[in-house]
């Protein structure tokens, strides 16, 4: 395949990741880790700083408009990426130390995990129990324009979300996956915040956590401009596609688009990498 080829294909391929990365909070990760490295035989890491790097512009792509539309929690989104931005730069240590298979197979399993845990918790719904007391402290409580007009929600568990962001933020640095997987469950499972306030949130999240690993990344000379330039290309234009989708589309359907695309590249990464051949 000669350059100009390469270079098409690679911007494909982040048009799609940055749609699907729109569309479920995560990132876009997800999906271009696994292309640029089974796909296109690039190295993890180099495919990981890539990543990292088109995160960055999928949150600044679709971020804007969703807190514009009113579907993104601002002040949940600064609370807690002090603890995933804590975890990235923790993660993206680990990184260089850790044997390229082994990244591999962790990708897939926390992949895997993802997967189970979006569909062990029905979603979130008004219970009728008073807002948590912690969460109004902090006014964390909101609302977001669904299909049947403004819907009021109230986070809770606040402090096993916060845990849970930490591993968000490793599992950003050592994956470069964005951590919009882990994102979205804590606040879609722990926090039990509406789906698409959990995923328009995390893409507003992800790129902060994003670029704390990216310049670990690129100090250590794992981000390739000749990689990163039409991938940011790609991603900026899926992801702007993907906001506009995403306020005319039903929970269940984010839902199961999330499932898909996480369990189809969590088993394909366990398998290469158990195999080494990455």
């Amino acid at each position: 395949m000669n350059v100009l080829g390469f270079t098409l294909l690679l911007f494909a391929g982040a048009g799609c990741a940055g749609l699907v990365g729109a569309l479920t909070g995560l990132g876009g990760g997800v999906v271009l880790v696994p292309l640029l490295t089974l796909g296109l035989g690039v190295d993890i890491k180099y495919a990981i700083g890539t990543a990292l790097v088109a995160v960055i512009a999928t949150s600044s792509g679709a971020a804007s408009a969703y807190v514009r539309e009113g579907f993104s929690n601002v002040r949940i989104g600064l609370f807690f990426e002090v603890a995933t931005t804590a975890g990235a730069l923790g993660g993206a240590f680990l990184a260089s130390r850790t044997p390229t298979s082994a990244i591999a197979v962790i990708f897939g399993a926390v992949l895997l995990g993802s997967t189970a845990l979006s569909w062990a918790a029905p979603p979130a719904a008004p219970d009728g129990r008073p807002p948590n007391a912690l969460a109004t402290r902090l006014r964390l409580n909101g609302s977001y324009p669904s299909l049947h007009g403004e819907q009021a929600y109230f986070p809770r568990r606040i402090p096993g979300a916060w845990l849970l962001m930490v591993v968000a933020g490793a599992a950003s640095g050592l994956l470069g996956i964005g951590s919009g997987a882990l994102k979205v469950l804590s606040m879609d499972t722990v926090l039990g915040l509406p789906y698409k306030v959990s995923t328009t949130t995390s893409n507003f999240m992800i790129g902060v956590t994003a670029a704390a690993s990216a310049g670990v990344y690129l100090s250590r000379g794992y981000i390739d401009p000749a990689l990163a330039a039409p991938v940011v290309l790609g991603v900026l234009a899926g992801s702007a596609l993907g906001a506009r989708i995403l306020a005319a589309t039903r929970s269940n359907v984010l839902r199961t688009v999330f499932t898909a695309v996480v369990l189809v590249m969590g088993i394909q990464m366990i398998v290469h990498g158990l195999r080494g051949a990455l």
